[in-house]
């Protein structure tokens, strides 16, 4: 059994996201499955690149995530060798357990970690 956590949320610190999370954490967030990488911004309060991992995919919300098969896909697919997948949310002001289940289905079947990194702040 794995103890490590299967997906890595990286957010803005202390942005809206990351204060509803804090308020109404998701169960996969509560048992460590999903863990929260909080992120400075830049200026402009949105975070910078991925500066480790390959995206493998990029959406505009979290609401794209409940679309499984799509999910799947790509994290099945993705030959990112030693780097991890990032999938990557351009905005997000919640981030519900329907959408991070897609992802955490996908990082078990794939058998390793992937990465969610939301941009700014919807």
């Amino acid at each position: 059994m794995r103890t490590e956590a299967d997906v890595i949320v990286e957010l803005a610190r202390d942005g809206a996201l990351d204060r509803n999370l804090r308020a109404d954490p998701p169960p996969s967030v509560e048992s460590g499955r999903v863990v929260l990488d909080h992120i400075e911004t830049d200026d402009s309060g949105r975070l910078d690149p991925p500066p480790a991992g390959t995206v493998i995919l990029t959406v505009l919300s979290p609401e794209s995530l409940r679309d499984r098969e799509v999910v799947e896909g790509v994290v099945s697919r993705a030959d990112t060798g030693d780097e991890p997948p990032v999938i990557v949310v351009e905005a997000a002001e919640y981030l519900r357990e329907d959408e991070l289940s897609a992802v955490l289905e996908a990082a078990g079947r794939a058998d390793r970690v992937v990465i969610v990194r939301v941009m700014a702040d919807a």
